[in-house]
């Protein structure tokens, strides 16, 4: 497979933004309210895949 042709659309890049988000809200909240360990893991890997998504696949620009 060529990696070099891999990007994201805008579209799509703004709603991995958006759950990214969402789930960093989440982490903060269960963090805060000192919750279950599994929903740390679940909205900490969620949140730190998206933000490495965003930042190492490139945006194609119209």
């Amino acid at each position: 497979m060529d990696f070099s042709t891999v990007s994201l659309s805008p579209a799509l890049a703004t709603l991995i933004f958006c759950i990214t988000c969402l789930a960093g809200h989440r982490y903060r909240r269960v963090w805060k309210a000192e919750g279950p360990r599994s929903q740390y893991w679940l909205y900490g890997l969620v949140a730190a895949s998206g933000l490495l998504a965003l930042g190492f696949i490139p945006i194609e620009l119209p």
